[in-house]
């Protein structure tokens, strides 16, 4: 029997790329649901060639058109934040894959897993924000979270078949497309150099959090909650050629490390037919005459790191105020609002004035209470600037 699919973010990076995974595979994987937040124009075109059962546009501005883009194909169209949720959570699904950028990803993540779904995560703010929450509510209700973050999924492969105790994972990052740029020039530098990133394709936010550093960070947050790790256990190493994407170090000393090409569709093709491989197309990995090299992450140059494990420390609510003003100092930057180098110190100036570190297991509601805050403290602080 075919899984059927729910895709949220369908026409981003990922969700194409997960798309890609299930035309290659149609016998075991059928799309049920696709959602988009505002680009309806792409939603439509993956709908005509796909025919799931719904689609959904989370910015209700664009539903009409839309709508009347797919009158004549039998695909119901719905709108509104609250409708990607219930997607998550939809009885004609079996697997939900989590694409969304940021927060957003929170409130479909938690009932995805309230509702016992196989979810495929690539939304790492889900757990950034509420990890504690998510995971004990995907153990409460026997929900399997299978991670897309390329650095998860081979630390997952490298788990796999090993009863021994770790000692260590170790995260690699390739520095983003401002490592070799002076520390000096850092305040200056544009939107568009920023976004050029040297080994991966992934879209706007993740890329600026890459060349700060935080995704790396939130990486460090994921592998805590998916793993059930200290954060002590969790480092992190430069690697410029992303070929090796992490690596587990077992009670003995022994280190695996898991490879391959950088390319998304490995991990998110894992996700899907976990613990089964799938056969992609493409070109395999070659290391003749390569080189991989390893470095300690510069602080200096990456103080995004530390503030993580700072709030992992702090607890309660202090992580999920952290990743909202990271999204809006991020969003801040893309439209020039502010300079490079005040992303971070955006999110630090928001941390120093937003309650709830410590808090004992904060609900959904406290989660959701503190991103508004923590937005709206943040806002005023870049316009400040």
């Amino acid at each position: 029997m075919r899984q059927r699919v729910a895709i949220l973010g369908s026409t981003g990076s990922i969700g194409e790329q997960t798309l890609e995974v299930l035309r290659l595979h149609p016998e075991l994987f059928e799309p049920a649901v696709l959602t988009a937040h505002r680009n309806w124009r792409r939603l439509a075109e993956q709908a005509r060639e796909l025919e799931p059962d719904s689609v959904i546009i989370a910015d209700r501005e664009f539903y009409e058109p839309l709508r009347d883009a797919l009158a004549d194909i039998p695909v119901k169209v719905w709108a509104g934040e609250d409708a990607v949720a219930q997607a998550a959570e939809a009885g004609n699904v079996d697997v939900v894959v989590n694409a969304l950028v940021g927060y957003a990803g929170l409130v479909p993540t938690v009932r995805a897993v309230t509702a016992g779904k196989k979810l495929a995560l690539a939304n790492k703010e889900s757990l950034v924000c509420a990890g504690e929450l998510v995971m004990r509510l995907s153990a409460e209700s026997r929900a399997p979270v299978v991670p897309i973050d390329s650095e998860h999924s081979a630390i997952l492969q490298c788990l796999v078949g090993e009863p021994s105790p770790v000692r260590r994972v170790i995260l690699t990052a390739s520095g983003g497309a401002l490592r070799d740029v002076p520390i000096s020039e850092l305040a200056d530098v544009t939107a568009e150099r920023a976004l050029a990133h040297p080994n991966w394709k992934m879209g706007a936010k993740i890329t600026i959090d890459s060349a700060t550093l935080m995704n790396k960070g939130f990486e460090v947050v994921e592998a805590r909650w998916l793993f059930g790790l200290e954060p002590a256990q969790i480092d992190v190493l430069i690697h410029r050629q992303s070929i090796v994407h992490s690596m587990v170090e077992f009670a003995d000393g022994a280190v695996k490390a898991q490879m391959g090409t950088p390319d998304m569709r490995v991990p998110i093709a894992y996700a899907l037919s976990f613990p089964a491989r799938l056969a992609l197309r493409g070109e395999g990995l070659s290391l003749t005459g390569a080189a991989l090299t390893f470095e300690e992450v510069d602080e200096a140059r990456y103080p995004a790191l530390a503030l993580v494990r700072e709030c992992m420390a702090a607890g309660g609510t202090a992580l999920c105020a952290l990743n909202a003003a990271n999204e809006v100092a991020v969003a801040a930057f893309l439209e020039g609002r502010i300079r490079f180098t005040e992303i971070v110190r955006t999110v630090e100036r928001t941390l120093e004035r937003a309650g709830g570190s410590g808090q004992a297991r904060p609900t959904l509601d406290d989660y959701i209470e503190c991103n508004s805050q923590a937005r709206r403290i943040a806002e005023k602080i870049v316009v400040s600037y």
